[in-house]
Parts: C-alpha cells; sequence; structure tokens
C-alpha cells in the first residue's frame, strides 16, 4: 500500500485557506434535524396559485431532508396574521417560523431568533439587500428575520398610458421604457403636478389616497422622504418644524384638491376600484390593481404602466413593505427552520414564486430583481418591468423613517402624515397643522 503523501505547511495552509472560503460564502448549511418536524406560519397569499408554489418548494425540501413539515397560510384579514404572532409571543409556543410583515420583527426583537449566519451568506450570494430591508430587519446587528419574497411588494405608481398621453402630453412608455433603463431625468415633482392638474381639468384626476391606512400613508411617505422630510430623525429628535417638513406639506397642500374627491376617505381597497372604475389616470399600488383590471375589465388593463415615482429635491423614492421569515428564539428545531428558509431563499424558488404571484412578489436581494417575469407579463407586455426597480434609479424607502422604530411604527399606524395633508386641506394653518403633528409625536415619545 503506497503512503499517503505528507503535505507541506505551505500547502496545507492554502488548502485550509481555501475550504474555509468556501464554508464563509455558502449558505447554512449545517443539519442537524433528521427525520424531525417543523411548523410553519406563512402568509396567505391573495393570488390564486401563489401558495400552491410555495407548498410545493416546501414539500420537495421536507422530502429531500426527511422533515415532516406542518404549513399554515394565515390570512392577514381582520389581523389574523398579527394576532397569531402576539398570541405565539405571550404563550412562548407556537410555529417554528412565521411570516412577520415591516415593523413586526422589531417589534419582537427580543424573541427572534438571531438569522445572522443565514442572511450574511445569502447576501453574500444573491446581492445586497436596501435599505428599508435591513432597517426594519436588523436590530442593533441581529438581523430578525430573513427578508421574504413572499409579501413583499413596491407600491409604485401605475398610470393609464392613454390617460397621460391625452391629457397631459407624457409618454410614459418612453419615459420607462420596458427592457431599458428609465430616461426620468424629467419625471420629477413639477412634472407630476402639472400632468395631476391635467389630468383633473380632464376628468380623470389621480387617484393617490390621504386615508390612514397603509396604502395611503405609503404614498403620502414617499412624498415626504423626496423632500428631505421627516417628522423624527434617526437619533430619536423630533423634526417636525423645518423647512423639509413644511416644503413637503405645501406641495401636497396643492395636490390634494386635484387628487380623487373622496380620497381623505380612502381605504387599501379604494385605489383598485379607482383603477378598474376607469376614472382614474394614475395610482400608487403593487399589480393587484392590474391584476383585477386584467380580469375584470381588460381593456383598463391594457392600458396600464407601472414606474417610477417622480424625483423631488432630496431624490426619488419608491414605497417599498417588505416581509420577513422569523424564528422563534423558544422554537423546537431551529436547524431544521433555517435550513428550510434558505432553501426557499435560493434563485430557483424566489423565481418560481415571482412567477406564481403575476409579479406581484419582489425578492429583497439585489440579483433576484432581475427575472423576466416582469418583463413577460402581460397587457401590455413590459407593463411590470419597472415594478421591481431593475436599474436601481431609486431609493426603497418606508413612511416615517428614519425615526427609531417605537416611534416610526406609531407614526405609520395613526397616519399622521397623511391627517396632516388633511387638516390643511380643510383649512387649517400651517403653523397649527405643525402644532398638533408636534404634540402628536411627543405623546408617541411617552408610551
Amino acid at each position: 500500500m503506497a503512503k499517503p503523501k505528507k503535505q507541506s505547511r505551505r500547502q496545507f495552509l492554502a488548502s485550509t485557506a481555501a475550504v474555509s472560503a468556501a464554508a464563509f460564502a455558502a449558505p447554512y448549511v449545517k443539519r442537524a434535524y433528521a427525520a424531525g418536524s417543523i411548523s410553519v406560519g406563512f402568509w396567505d397569499h391573495w393570488v390564486p396559485g401563489a401558495n400552491e408554489a410555495t407548498q410545493a418548494l416546501v414539500d420537495a425540501w421536507s422530502k429531500k431532508e426527511n422533515v415532516e413539515v406542518k404549513l399554515d397560510f394565515i390570512t392577514s384579514q381582520g389581523r389574523k396574521l398579527l394576532l397569531t404572532q402576539a398570541a405565539e409571543a405571550q404563550a412562548r409556543s407556537g410555529h417554528d417560523i412565521l411570516a412577520f410583515p415591516t415593523w413586526y420583527p422589531a417589534q419582537y426583537a427580543e424573541l427572534l431568533e438571531p438569522m445572522n449566519d443565514v442572511v450574511d451568506p445569502l447576501i453574500a450570494q444573491n446581492g445586497a439587500v436596501n435599505g428599508t430591508v435591513e432597517y426594519l430587519g436588523k436590530v442593533d446587528g441581529k438581523w430578525l428575520g430573513v427578508p421574504a419574497t413572499v409579501g413583499s411588494q413596491m407600491k409604485g405608481p401605475c398610470s393609464r398610458i392613454d390617460l397621460l398621453k391625452k391629457h397631459a402630453g407624457i409618454d410614459i412608455q418612453a419615459i420607462y421604457p420596458a427592457g431599458a433603463a428609465p430616461q426620468a431625468d424629467d419625471w420629477n415633482l413639477d412634472t407630476f403636478m402639472t400632468a395631476a392638474k391635467a389630468c383633473h381639468a380632464g376628468g380623470n384626476p389621480f387617484g393617490v389616497g390621504l386615508g390612514v391606512t397603509s396604502d395611503s400613508v405609503d404614498s403620502i411617505g414617499a412624498f415626504f422622504h423626496a423632500f428631505g422630510a421627516k417628522l423624527v430623525d434617526a437619533n430619536g429628535d423630533i423634526t417636525v418644524k423645518t423647512a423639509e417638513v413644511e416644503a413637503a406639506l405645501a406641495y401636497l397642500q396643492e395636490l390634494g384638491p386635484l387628487l380623487a374627491p373622496d380620497a381623505p376617505a380612502w381605504d387599501d381597497a379604494s385605489n383598485n376600484k379607482w383603477l378598474v372604475s376607469g376614472r382614474g389616470a394614475m395610482i400608487m399600488n403593487p399589480p393587484s390593481a392590474w391584476a383585477v383590471a386584467k380580469r375584470d375589465a381588460p381593456h383598463i388593463a391594457e392600458q396600464c404602466w407601472s414606474h417610477g415615482f417622480p424625483a423631488g429635491p432630496n431624490g426619488r423614492f419608491g414605497p417599498f413593505l417588505p416581509y420577513f421569515w422569523g424564528i422563534w428564539s423558544f422554537g423546537r428545531n431551529k436547524e431544521a427552520a433555517k435550513s428550510l428558509l434558505v432553501h426557499l431563499s435560493q434563485e430557483e424558488s424566489s423565481r418560481a414564486m415571482v412567477e406564481a404571484s403575476g409579479g406581484y412578489d419582489i425578492p429583497a436581494f439585489a440579483n433576484l430583481t432581475k427575472f423576466d417575469t416582469w418583463a413577460k407579463v402581460e397587457p401590455p407586455k413590459g407593463t411590470l418591468y419597472h415594478y421591481p426597480d431593475p436599474h436601481g434609479h431609486q431609493v426603497l424607502s418606508i413612511a416615517a423613517a428614519p425615526a427609531p422604530h417605537k416611534i416610526a411604527v406609531q407614526i405609520y399606524a395613526q397616519g399622521v402624515m397623511p391627517k396632516m395633508v388633511v387638516r390643511l386641506m380643510q383649512g387649517e394653518s400651517m403653523k397649527d397643522t405643525l402644532n398638533w403633528a408636534e404634540n402628536e409625536v411627543e405623546g408617541f415619545m411617552r408610551t
């Protein structure tokens, strides 16, 4: 029998370094859960067939790893998903993996398993996540969950191609051409205001909500960001009475009367109805409204084009709401749960979920926002190409950031920013509106 060749110290160090580098680059692969089981609670998708695609991915992993998975799809209607989170947190028992929207990872930060060992390698593999994902999903250096494909969405403008041309002389397809980078240097807040005036005069007002539910808050938040306006800064200091906030409010006070006449009373279904009714020249929403139009009013869907937000003095900001998959610190089988989340975060898994949602879902990782799904869906072909912002020409944002989470979530949930706009529209002075908002924020800080 031949003796094995003896390695030199240099050869040994070189091979060890190579193995270490490969291990660092690879996603989480630890396996200590053979023949185990896990319980999973995911958001119940509104798109027909989307849940089935996720189920198939989970089933494939379950068979391969010999782990039994109990998968529940939990609706967000009636706040059932949020109630499930609260009940499990209180009982210290429940699903091993649970879906968490936007602000909720931070709310349960002390009860969530650190996920740096999963997320950091995924970022190395799939590309960086945007700043909003990090702001919402990472606290004090600790990743609280894995950025999820399912449920993560943009709420950028969706315009009627024909009505923008007819009333405002704007060819939105030329500004945001399918399959190519935006030509949006002149797509700014001044252009937006001019178009809003023209479409209002033409009988097809823009559909931007001024209510207190998520769609309205997200839309108004993007305008605030475009002016560099924030009510509370990252240090927790109140910044209501600033030139930037006054500038944002002055703009929105002028824009408000040009919107749908009942915009202050809108909920999250209103913009969908406004587009499908044929009365609106533009709304701000993920492709759910277009999908409903495709089913119920195809002649309207054929004229829809999703695109970027207009640029303001502080830049161009697109409202982005991410979902996360979190693991409770009291979970029974954390290793298996982490392995499943790695599987669901692979490129092919993300592609399958995006396809099943008809392009509604947007992966958080930069390299996974260039699938051909968004370029292929129709009518018209390319209508969703710019929806996931594949060229990164805007900052993906969330209203009330960069305030500390405990304050930001209250500004968001109470709809403070759209309320400020409505107060001005009702005749209140700028001074009184700013005083009211400052008092509101001070109250949030005391709770």
